[in-house]
């Protein structure tokens, strides 16, 4: 069970991090035009890439 938490914050993370390089490249909008919304966004689609990736037992 620790493991499969570990690999879910790993995939927020990771996500969280995609989306703060795409900002950083003027990709996406700025931290001003997004606000919270890019952790919501990061959420998703770090559970996506989680169920995607994750191996099962």
């Amino acid at each position: 069970m620790k493991k499969e938490i570990w690999l879910f914050i790993s995939s927020f993370g990771i996500m969280f991090a995609v989306f703060s390089w795409l900002q950083e490249s003027n990709i996406i909008g700025s931290a001003q035009n997004l606000g919270p919304i890019k952790g919501l966004y990061a959420l998703i689609t770090g559970g996506l890439l989680y169920l995607f990736f994750r191996k099962s037992a």
